[in-house]
């Protein structure tokens, strides 16, 4: 695999480079945190729920290659490619074969600008890629990622915004099926490893930019999932020990964000809605993936966020992301399940290259089963960090941060950390830059 990955680079490049009149753009993501626990190994927790900062213990980077092919006349063709690499940063020797380390072919897609008479600002693009996500970077959440391969036309102007629409493929893997079920069981059988991976199609429509007033800005949109099963597969997908029909499902989205130029401070507020398939993604921090391991038929959900970041003083700012979500029937034991989760972050600048950060975040999940029985999940995390930084504002990169954090799995998770514990704590080091 690492040899198919390093000889797609190399060709990659060497095409890129073959177009000398054009340069070749080229920007990364990295980040790397190492650590020790008071009781063995780095423990982290929950990061989504109660925030990132001294609370990574892996290694990620992505590289991005991208370059414009083609511009005449208003009409550009421009192709973007990135690269992804995981490890757990366990020790030096780490590879796909040992399933310690990952690689990922995450993009690759070809743009084509002003082809379309009538809508010279139009973008039509077919390929894989990320898709316009949604991202809340303190606790490494995207609320809003229909990713993958597919194709679309983005950016048509209309009023003050622009409509965007997209067909995205994300298919569900390694479903339990059934083949007794199958009307040619033979054929389910010996094809099992096929047939076991569902068709899902993404329909994605979206509309922003509008203002409805000085420094706002909004957004919304629809994500529409339709499963599509071929005909052996019909009646063969089991979901909690029972026959599984997928049904198309859908997730809104609503957001508006505001600028406070006399606080220099910008907040903005998220309101979704989903069912079936994609309701628990309101309770579970996810972005739009479609559950097939449950049977969901009646789930229904939604999501408040309210995030933003506020500068006090020149040296000092405070960062936050405000969670509250609740889902009703998104399993078949399932009655209801509803989270809550906080996350605020602090800076204080003593010059343009050091800052000292203190986070704090706590969450609360409560599920309500149908059988009249409730369970609750609690966690909570505090970390002080001292960062070298390139300058003073809160998401400049790179950084390296040196910290010290304590993580509490709550009473409910005595057992959850190395040594039967409920709580940890970990010092160590983080690395982040991207470019």
């Amino acid at each position: 695999m690492k040899r198919k990955l390093l000889t797609t680079s190399i060709a990659l490049s060497l095409a890129m480079l073959a177009t000398p009149s054009y340069s070749v753009d080229f920007s990364g993501y990295f980040r790397s945190g190492v650590g020790v626990s008071n009781h063995g190994k780095q423990q982290t927790a929950d990061k989504n729920y109660v925030g990132r900062l001294g609370n990574e213990s892996d290694t990620y980077g992505e590289i991005e290659l991208g370059q414009q092919l083609y511009n005449e006349d208003g009409k550009t063709f421009y192709v973007d490619s990135m690269i992804s690499m995981w490890s757990d940063s366990s020790n030096g020797d780490e590879s796909t074969a040992n399933n310690d380390a990952t690689f990922g072919l995450q993009q690759f897609n070809l743009k084509a600008k002003g082809f379309i008479p009538g809508l010279s600002d139009a973008t039509v693009w077919a390929g894989k890629r990320y898709y316009q996500r949604h991202d809340l970077h303190i606790i490494d959440t995207k609320y809003w990622n229909i990713s993958g391969a597919g194709a679309g036309i983005e950016n048509i102007k209309a009023g003050e915004g622009a409509f965007s629409f997209a067909w995205i493929r994300a298919d569900a893997e390694n479903m339990n099926v059934d083949c007794s079920s199958s009307l040619n069981s033979q054929e389910c059988s010996s094809r099992q490893d096929t047939y076991n991976d569902l068709n899902i199609n993404y329909l994605d429509a979206r509309y922003a930019g509008w203002k409805p007033w000085d420094g706002a800005w909004t957004e919304f949109g629809i994500s529409y999932a339709m499963p599509n099963e071929a005909d052996t597969q019909k009646n063969i997908f089991l979901a909690e020990g029972q026959k599984f029909d997928p049904k198309d499902s859908m997730m809104l989205t609503g957001e508006i964000s505001q600028y406070f130029s006399g606080l220099k401070s910008s907040q903005k507020l998220v309101l979704q809605y989903a069912d079936k398939g994609l309701a628990h993604n309101m309770v579970d921090q996810g972005g739009g993936w479609y559950d097939v391991w449950s049977v969901n038929p009646n789930a229904k959900g939604y999501r408040v966020i309210q995030a933003g970041d506020l500068p006090i003083t020149d040296n000092i700012t405070l960062s936050h992301v405000l969670t509250y979500g609740k889902a009703d029937e998104i399993s078949l034991s399932h009655d209801s399940t509803e989270l809550l989760s906080a996350v605020g972050r602090g800076q204080y600048a003593w010059t343009k290259n050091q800052k000292t950060y203190l986070e704090a975040g706590a969450y609360q999940k409560k599920e309500s089963w149908m059988s009249g029985t409730e369970n609750k999940y609690t966690g909570q995390k505090y970390t002080l960090a001292h960062a070298f930084s390139a300058d003073i504002p809160m998401m400049t990169r790179p950084e390296l941060r040196f910290f010290v954090s304590y993580l509490d799995g709550g009473n409910e998770n005595r057992n959850r950390f190395n040594d039967a514990r409920s709580n940890a704590v970990n010092v160590g080091i983080q690395a982040e830059a991207w470019w």
